[in-house]
């Protein structure tokens, strides 16, 4: 979809977890607005307030949302805290089917959203989120083409999340700096682990592929990393405890008491029959905390260990988490996100471009990713990208953990 229209005015949302740097792409997406003669609005809360939009209870400045000022914006780009705060909440959550956006009860939430865009006359969109606010990005593209009388608004995403694992980018903002963070308590647990001759089983965030656990495990230097791509099917605790009791017999041979082995956390979702979380949040994503993997992983070990030896062997386990979301973002990440948030206006304002996901390529080259390559037609689902085995960082990470040798370990003479 693209349109010459003009665009006085436009909306700025953030939704789903925190990311370092969300500030900087807020901060380089207004300024370069406001540089181009155009208002811009920070919806505050994601779609919180905007799903429950009406003429009876419109959006009140300062509560529901802010003008994003010059001055608001400067200063801002490595604060902690988001500066329109982010929920969870979901106005496409009832969509299931392209027909459903012309289905008045299932669409209902989307167009409170589309009304409130009217009332405040906003000509664009800029979302930042993760996949389920790109499905939702996608949504409020495709209604307009679909239900007639809806007033014309142009959406572009910027694509966030930490877990890294977003189709049609490569890096995503506040991805290396919650892997900087979680490396560096990987390193605190590492050095307790080998003062008291322990093992630990850290568990990381990444619910559908492992980026974040090896990027920190690689620069923690953990002593074995797992996640859902090393496992075809079902993760099997057992099984895989059998083969984790193999590398603690190996590093005590080598005189190492001591060891940290990082999870992701999406292999709670994978598990086999029986042990998988039955619970399941908004979203109807798995909650993967209600089954925690680690401590789950750290108890089979502890029984197949007893099993192989007959003597009894602690494996704690710690879960490192929500304070990834909220980390000092790094100079990288800063770069990153203020270009996503230029490439925003750009999309909008000088390539009239609407229903795209900015990206960048190379040295942070701004290029243009249309909805439908990244979510599927039929199913509406976004893209997941994976580590693949075959992939050079994958065989990084398997090339820096501890290797059990079959031959004597070379030393200098």
């Amino acid at each position: 979809m693209s349109t010459d229209a003009p665009i006085r005015r436009v909306g700025i949302l953030f939704s789903g977890g925190p990311a370092p740097a969300a500030n900087a792409v807020i901060s380089a997406a207004a300024m370069s607005f406001l540089n181009a003669g155009i208002q811009v609005i920070g919806f505050l809360d994601g779609y919180e307030n905007l799903e429950r939009f009406s003429a009876d209870s419109p959006l009140r400045e300062g509560t529901d949302y802010i003008c994003l000022t010059r001055d608001l914006v400067s200063g801002i780009r490595t604060r902690k805290d988001i500066i329109v705060r982010t929920s969870r909440s979901n106005p496409g959550k009832a969509v299931r089917s392209l027909e459903d956006l012309a289905d008045p009860e299932k669409n209902a939430r989307l167009r409170a959203v589309l009304s409130a865009f009217e009332h405040h006359k906003i000509d664009a969109l800029v979302s930042i989120g993760g996949d389920d606010t790109l499905k939702t990005a996608n949504y409020l593209h495709l209604m307009q083409g679909m239900v007639e009388g809806l007033r014309p608004v142009k959406v572009v995403h910027l694509p966030k999340t930490i877990d890294n694992d977003y189709y049609g980018i490569d890096w995503t903002f506040g991805f290396t700096s919650a892997a900087h963070f979680a490396a560096a308590s990987i390193r605190n647990i590492g050095a307790d682990a080998r003062s008291t001759k322990s093992w630990y089983v850290l568990e990381l965030m990444g619910r559908k592929a492992g980026w974040l656990t090896y990027a920190a495990g690689i620069a923690g230097e953990a002593t074995r990393m797992l996640s859902v791509e090393d496992f075809d099917g079902e993760f099997d605790a057992e099984k895989t405890a059998e083969e984790l009791v193999d590398l603690i017999l190996a590093r005590s041979g080598d005189g190492r008491e001591y060891g940290v082995i990082c999870i992701a956390e999406g292999l709670a979702d994978i598990l086999a029959s029986g042990q998988r979380p039955t619970e399941v949040d908004e979203h109807g994503n798995p909650v993967l905390g209600a089954v925690e993997v680690g401590e789950l992983l750290a108890g089979a070990i502890e029984r197949a260990y007893k099993r192989r030896t007959g003597s009894t062997r602690r494996v704690r386990s710690k879960q490192i988490g929500y304070e990834t979301r909220c980390a000092e973002p790094s100079a990288f990440d800063v770069m990153l996100g203020s270009q996503l948030g230029v490439g925003a206006c750009r999309a909008l304002v000088d390539d009239s471009r609407s229903g795209v996901m900015v990206s960048v390529k190379d040295q942070l080259d701004i290029v243009y990713v249309d909805f439908n390559e990244l979510i599927d037609p039929d199913t509406l689902l976004t893209r997941v990208r994976f580590i693949h085995r075959d992939s050079d960082f994958y065989r990084l990470a398997r090339s820096l953990e501890y290797q059990q040798l079959d031959h004597e370990e070379l030393g200098c003479d």
